[in-house]
């Protein structure tokens, strides 16, 4: 559904001058800095998938999230959503995406939410018997109808976004792009924008690309994940590859029965596979390199240091990983 080839997108951005009269010769003169938000990005994504966008702030992910819904123009590269070139055929695209940035509205703020409802299908020029349709489907999924009737302005961050999705979504995109969606929400809020999404996707097949700094939203939704840094691409694949090139190592907590023996190896951390990090009179806690062993190797050898009663394995958390990229 989106293809993306060498995109690349450049600012000009004012050098300030220092010093006396500065103020006036920048009347006369102004020298200006390049500053490349997106370099050389290419990437494909098929119908169906959910995937994460990452990266720190200022790495250039809304900014591609703005190309790719033909908001801002590339400085040079292509991107094609269902084989059209969002800016040249902008209104085409428009009415095959939907598009979320989480800080910014698209509800009319003084109006109720039921108005702003209207004026988009307008818009869109959905047809009255399939707008009825789908903001009853919408209103199901996001429990609409406590707000219906309140201007948006009144609704709280949680109420807003779970209109802002319905909006996205009343003429019934097959893409949609999510720049920060959950960002201030509560637990709550997140997990009932979570659920939404996960619906979308899986039962209704809508392919997501999602942008965040909430590292459970990507855990929980996405099934690829594509970290940019510094504007350019680090990784593209899944979420168990990136952990394994990494390379940070699997946590066991393991209990034993009785005695038992641990290997000098392992205990002056000369072991490849593990390296015990902490020894009690019940057991131990070892790190394994999971590139070195799996986790049925880990328990065959661990078995036979004693009469195991039980094992804890904790994988490392997916935002150390990405702060390994970073």
């Amino acid at each position: 559904m989106i293809q993306v080839s060498q995109l690349r997108k450049s600012f000009m951005t004012p050098v300030v001058r220092e010093g006396r009269f500065s103020g006036i010769r920048t009347l006369f003169s102004r020298d200006y800095r390049i500053k490349e938000a997106v370099r050389d990005i290419s990437f494909t994504i098929g119908k169906g998938e959910f995937v994460g966008y990452i990266g720190p702030n200022g790495a250039g992910k809304s900014t591609t999230i703005k190309m790719l819904s033909g908001i801002l123009h590339p400085s040079s590269g292509t991107v094609y959503i269902n084989g059209d070139n969002p800016h040249r055929n902008r209104r085409k695209v428009a009415r095959r995406i939907g598009v979320v940035f989480g800080q910014r509205s698209q509800l009319w703020w003084d109006l109720p939410v039921k108005d702003s409802f209207d004026i988009l299908a307008e818009m869109y020029k959905v047809a009255p018997a399939d707008k009825r349709r789908r903001l009853w489907e919408l209103a199901e999924l996001l429990s609409l109808e406590e707000f219906w009737q309140t201007p948006v302005r009144k609704l709280s961050l949680g109420q807003r976004m779970r209109a802002d999705l319905a909006a996205a979504m009343l003429h019934d995109p097959d893409l949609l792009f999510l720049d920060e969606p959950t960002i201030g929400l509560d637990v709550t809020a997140k997990r009932n924008i979570r659920q939404f999404l996960k619906t979308l996707n899986l039962e209704f097949g809508k392919t997501v690309l999602l942008t965040t700094h909430d590292m459970d939203d990507i855990e929980e939704l996405c099934s690829r994940v594509m970290v940019i840094n510094h504007g350019a691409l680090a990784y593209d694949g899944t979420i168990d590859e990136l952990r394994g090139l990494i390379g940070l190592p699997t946590v066991i907590r393991v209990t034993f029965r009785g005695t038992f023996s641990v290997p000098e190896e392992a205990s002056a951390g000369l072991s490849s596979r593990f390296r015990v990090t902490e020894k009690t009179r019940h057991g131990v806690v070892i790190e394994g390199n999971r590139q070195e062993a799996t986790a049925m190797d880990m328990l065959r050898e661990l078995s036979q240091w004693g009469d195991i009663d039980d094992i804890h394995m904790e994988e490392p958390e997916f935002e150390d990983v990405i702060h390994r990229i970073y």
